[in-house]
Formats: C-alpha cells, sequence, structure tokens
C-alpha cells in the first residue's frame, strides 16, 4: 500500500501526518514524510555476522531493502503472528530501509504543537530512542528517532563528518548564523563542523517556536536584522513548531523575508524539496550532505560581505 502523502503539500500548516503501528501492544509512530510504502510480511533472506537488529534482505521490486527488527532493536517481544505482521518501507537520509512491526494502526493528522520532548529519564537522556511524544485522541503515541536507530546499526549511513577535512584550515568568520535543530546529537555533529568551517557566532535553538521567539527579539534591538542573522539554518522536523511554519512566518515578515534561510533534513525528497522552494527556502539539503550545507552557507555569507 502506497502512502498518500498529500498531506505533505499543504507547507506552512504547523501539522503532521503520523503513522500509527503498534509493537508488542505498544503504540509508536513516525512522520509519513519518511514512508514509501507499507507492505505484508514475508520472508527475508538473513545476513551473517549482520547486526542483530538486521533482520535480513528482501527484494520487493527491483532495489534490494534491509529489513530492521525493531521489536528487537526496542527489547520487546515477538510477534506471535508473522502472517500479519508488516513492512514500513521507508526512505530518509538518502537510504531506503524496511521496519518490521507488528500492526499498523493508521494515519492521524497532528499539530507540532500536540508533540512534547520526551522526558530524558524515562527515554533515555538526549541519546533516547524517542523523538517526541504526541498526545491525540485519547492516547500518547511514541514517536521514534529513526534516524538514530539506522545511525547505531549502520554507522556509515550517519553524517558525513570525514568529508570535513576537505575544508583545511580556515580563519575565523563572523557572520552570525541561526541554528534550529531539536536533536542533540544531530546538532553537536553540525555544530562541529561549522566551527570548523570557521563560523564563530552561532546561536542554537531547539525548534522553531524558540527560533521565531528569538528572531522577534533581535528585530527589537534596533539594529539592520542581517546584521544579528547573517543566515539560518533549520531543520524540518521539531516539536512545537516546524521548520516550514518558521519559514512560513519569516516570509510574512516585513524585517524577518530577507534572511537567507537554508533547510538540512533527513526529509529531503522531491515532494519536500518543492514545499520548502514554495515557501522560499533559499537551499535544501540532506542531513549527510553536512560539506555541502556548509559550502552553501560560505556563498551566502560571502555575498553579505
Amino acid at each position: 500500500m502506497n502512502v498518500n502523502a498529500d498531506i505533505l503539500l499543504e507547507s506552512g500548516t504547523n501539522e503532521l501526518g503520523i503513522l500509527e503501528f503498534t509493537i508488542d501492544g505498544n503504540l509508536y509512530g513516525i512522520n509519513v514524510a519518511k514512508v514509501k510504502e507499507i507492505m505484508k510480511y514475508s520472508p527475508v533472506n538473513p545476513m551473517q555476522k549482520s547486526n542483530p537488529n538486521i533482520e535480513g534482505v528482501f527484494k520487493p521490486r527491483e532495489e534490494v531493502i534491509t529489513v530492521v527488527n525493531l521489536a528487537h532493536y526496542l527489547g520487546l517481544g515477538a510477534s506471535d503472528h508473522l502472517e500479519t505482521d508488516v513492512f514500513i518501507i521507508t526512505n530518509f537520509s538518502q537510504e531506503s530501509y524496511a521496519f518490521h512491526v507488528h500492526e499498523v494502526v493508521g494515519i492521524s493528522r497532528i499539530s507540532w504543537n500536540n508533540l512534547q520532548k520526551p522526558d530524558e529519564i524515562i527515554y533515555g537522556g538526549t541519546e533516547g530512542i524517542a523523538t517526541a511524544i504526541a498526545e491525540y485522541d485519547g492516547r500518547l503515541i511514541t514517536i521514534l528517532d529513526f534516524e538514530k536507530i539506522v545511525t547505531e546499526i549502520n554507522p556509515e549511513s550517519g553524517m558525513r563528518i570525514a568529508e570535513l577535512e576537505k575544508l583545511g584550515d580556515r580563519p575565523a568568520n563572523n557572520h552570525p548564523l541561526l541554528y534550529v535543530e531539536d536533536s542533540m546529537l544531530l546538532s553537536q555533529m553540525v555544530l562541529d563542523g561549522l566551527r570548523k568551517a570557521g563560523y564563530t557566532r552561532i546561536t542554537k535553538m531547539k525548534n522553531g517556536e524558540e527560533a521565531w521567539e528569538y528572531l522577534q527579539e533581535q528585530k527589537g534591538l534596533g539594529v539592520p536584522i542581517k546584521n544579528l542573522v547573517s543566515c539560518m539554518i533549520t531543520d524540518i522536523e521539531m516539536p512545537k513548531m516546524d521548520g516550514h511554519h518558521l519559514i512560513k512566518l519569516m516570509h510574512e515578515d516585513e524585517i524577518l523575508k530577507d534572511i537567507p534561510i537554508v533547510i538540512f533534513s533527513s526529509l529531503i525528497n522531491e515532494q519536500l524539496l518543492a514545499v520548502g522552494k514554495q515557501l522560499g527556502a533559499t537551499g535544501q539539503f540532506s542531513k549527510p550532505e553536512l560539506l555541502q550545507l556548509i559550502e552553501f552557507v560560505d556563498e551566502l555569507t560571502l555575498s553579505q560581505n
């Protein structure tokens, strides 16, 4: 079953579609923007000496796809009825994976305002498995950090830090950057990359709502806004306010609309590229492409000298 992606094209609404599914009776969710297809469970070919969370591989069509046993990864019970289990086929960060789950419940449309960051003690601290907890129609849905799951299983799929060696030694760059990202792990990698590139004035915000409040404060200082924020880098998926809604608000503001905005997200695909362009993003990059992001920000700040 292909997932209807029409909800993705309604840009800047601060809403998202969550595909709800269960594992061992527990309710979880994934942003439908990451989902390509839902398929019935089928036998897979095991991979020798692979990560224990890898169930194997299968080839539904022309592409060989790795299957992640999500119950095993989460430490939950295996299914008693494989014949009714489901594969959620995903695509994000330029990679496709199949996640083996027990049941798909359906798709719910939820405002980012109804998503909260999980309690760090309950959900494993800053390196936990949950990016957010959604409250919808009387139930709590744990939104899993699929990027973290994939990076743990296959470290080579993570941020391409080694490529930053191509930057070499660089002088300090005093252009002020605003960076908006809710993931502690990913944001530290990006911050380290920007600092390696010479950027010394970086303000970090955890979500679009915090960034919007910060921008309002900067507007009130009576200084040209580009002296305070020469470029903004933002994720899309964030609790409280997503990146697309933040961009929409900025482009409706006479002072903020001229700030260059770069989207840096695992969700970059053909549809969301169109959404970002429609909203006015200056550039868009997928999360493994850290070097390309920095080189693009270099061009933007150089043009302001």
